[in-house]
């Protein structure tokens, strides 16, 4: 049995997709089997960000009995699978709990994981991901209002005996007003699993519908995500550099 992760933010546009995408991608790199799936049921973007929006079965069906998992499950070329949700007005939906328990454990039984890109906020449809989810990773920014209702959503966590593995500081500039590792720990009592940096080939790789992770392997953020990953299955990660990046090291 895979183990069963909701990404999850407290406010939207912290990156929480990004961050779901590429740790599942990076995941892959290390050779193991990984299901992304979108239960953000009103406000899908999962397939957006791989460069497949209209896929013809989705959670949807599958939740409403009109398709099997397998059916809705879709090899993404980066490495992973995908359970997409349909974006569509006609498909908008609150799904309870014990629906989306059915598909995550469903899917969890061939795979080592299974990532729930979650709906953002602490909102019902959040609350049946977490609920529904036997771990949890908070997505966030070093922010003090990120922050605030990341501390909002580890409390939702606990109410539901989820358990909170920790923290991913995304879009990090290292400006002045920014929390710190240590008083992100401190604030929200938990650990950092590790931090991205803002970053270019972020954007890029967007555009391109393509992970960073695969799009540009050798970046900064690519291999922060990959050491992300490298945590979470108890491993050490050296960061892969080009040969530009060896002989420009060189130089200076």
């Amino acid at each position: 049995m895979g183990r069963i992760i909701a990404l999850s933010s407290g406010k939207g546009g912290v990156g929480k997709t990004v961050t779901t995408v590429n740790v599942a991608a990076a995941l892959s790199h290390f050779n193991k089997k990984v299901v992304a799936i979108d239960a953000n049921l009103t406000t899908s973007n999962l397939g957006l960000h791989l460069g497949i929006p209209l896929y013809p079965v989705t959670l949807q069906d599958v939740i409403k009995g009109k398709a099997r998992v397998e059916d809705s499950t879709y090899f993404h070329p980066a490495g992973f699978r995908i359970i997409p949700a349909d974006v569509s007005l006609s498909k908008l939906m609150l799904p309870k709990t014990s629906e989306l328990l059915n598909v995550f454990y469903d899917v969890a039984e061939d795979v080592d994981f299974v990532l729930i890109d979650s709906a953002a906020g602490l909102g019902k449809e959040t609350v049946a991901s977490i609920e529904a989810a036997d771990e949890m990773i908070t997505v966030t920014n070093p922010e003090l209002s990120a922050l605030t209702d990341a501390l909002k959503l580890g409390k939702m966590a606990e109410r539901y005996d989820t358990k909170n593995l920790g923290v991913v500081l995304n879009r990090v500039r290292n400006e002045r007003h920014e929390f710190s590792k240590e008083s992100v720990e401190d604030f929200l009592e938990l650990p950092v699993l590790g931090h991205v940096h803002e970053d270019q080939n972020v954007r890029s790789a967007i555009a391109n519908k393509q992970p960073v992770v695969t799009y540009r392997p050798y970046s900064k953020s690519s291999n922060q995500f990959k050491s992300i990953a490298a945590r979470l299955l108890g491993e050490e990660y050296s960061p892969n550099v080009s040969l530009f990046q060896r002989m420009f090291s060189w130089l200076r």
